[in-house]
């Protein structure tokens, strides 16, 4: 018994209060908002944009004419974006994205007006060897746990080397496609939307961000690819098989590389190999980083990518129409990348 009241004692001495819990302030309860909504900023950026220039420029800038050109002028690098969301997701980087995406144009052209090859079945090649080059990535990272920004730092040089050797620096005309080879240019083809017109690049950019939203949010493969990027032991441990996930995306990211090829050869005509000198790579990772998605990964919407191309077309297109100095373009874009970075390094606070 005298065991029994000791232990009585210390019950009797020890703390009684109960746990309370204070109400957040107004800026920490913006702070979990914008924690769990990542595509708010962006689009808030994105419509104070459109209402800055809306308002500098007049109703010339609110024309259908001017914000349909925006979306087709963004179709590719949207495309891109997506591909590039996908892999920072996972905590990684693709630089070789751009060239992947040159490598399989050309190699679509080639198929189909050098070698005799049915276009269609060009397509599937071209899209075969984006798929490749995203393995290729996937494998170093995944396996042989390479550093990704060194691994794609290294395959960005070999493919477009590999791309002016294989082409010979050949650029394959718009009437040579048009007269042979059609359907490369089917993505290129416009209609009318009310007083819109549209072409089917910026209908495949759309559904393109729609599937990949819904395969993130609503299937196991999306939650796997979100828990890699946030924490890949916790993932091994939950019975995620991490290097799968990373093969798999860095995969999906070169196909649909290979597909904003095919965009790409519709909106310009023609299949230049020298496209690959053109930052395509800094274009979709500046949509990624402006439109929310964490360097750091595990966390972003990929609809908040779609917004941080529009914002960036939609500033282009403000300040060429005020025919301002092109270099204000540049500027306003690195003040929005570098404060898109510390609003995330922000928020993340919530996590962590």
């Amino acid at each position: 018994m005298a065991s029994l009241q000791e232990f009585e004692k210390v019950l009797d001495q020890s703390d009684t209060s109960v746990a309370t819990f204070h109400s957040r302030s107004p800026l920490q309860k913006i702070q979990h908002f914008l924690h769990s909504t990542p595509a708010a900023v962006p689009a808030i950026v994105l419509v104070l944009s459109i209402i800055i220039f809306g308002l500098t420029i007049g109703d010339r800038f609110f024309s259908s004419y001017t914000l349909t050109l925006i979306l087709q002028q963004i179709a590719v690098v949207g495309i891109l974006g997506a591909a590039q969301t996908l892999v920072i997701l996972t905590a990684g980087i693709d630089l070789s994205i751009g060239v992947i995406m040159v490598i399989s144009a050309v190699v679509m052209g080639n198929c189909a007006l050098h070698y005799g090859i049915p276009a269609p079945l060009s397509v599937v090649i071209g899209l075969v060897v984006g798929g490749g080059c995203g393995l290729l990535n996937g494998f170093l990272v995944a396996k042989l746990k390479l550093p990704p920004f060194i691994v794609t730092l290294g395959t960005w040089n070999i493919v477009m080397a590999t791309n002016f050797i294989y082409s010979a620096n050949e650029t394959l005309r718009d009437a040579d496609i048009e007269a042979r080879a059609p359907f490369l240019q089917f993505f290129g083809i416009s209609f009318k939307f009310g007083g819109a017109v549209l072409t089917l690049g910026v209908i495949t950019m759309i559904l393109l961000v729609i599937v990949l939203w819904y395969a993130l949010n609503h299937t196991a493969w999306g939650r796997h690819l979100y828990a890699v990027g946030d924490d890949p032991e916790a993932a091994k441990l939950a019975g995620i098989r991490t290097d799968r996930v990373l093969l798999g995306t860095y995969a999906l990211a070169g196909v649909i590389a290979a597909l904003a090829a095919w965009v790409s050869i519709g909106r310009n005509g023609s299949i230049s190999p020298s496209w690959a000198v053109t930052d395509y790579n800094l274009q979709a990772i500046t949509a990624a980083v402006i439109g929310g998605i964490s360097l750091f990964g595990g966390r972003g919407s990929i609809l908040g990518t779609m917004f941080g191309a529009l914002i960036v077309g939609v500033v282009s297109m403000g300040l060429n129409m005020l025919g301002a100095d092109p270099q204000w373009k540049v500027l306003l874009t690195g003040v929005l990348i570098i404060s898109a970075v510390a609003l995330d390094q922000w928020i993340r606070k919530v996590a962590g």
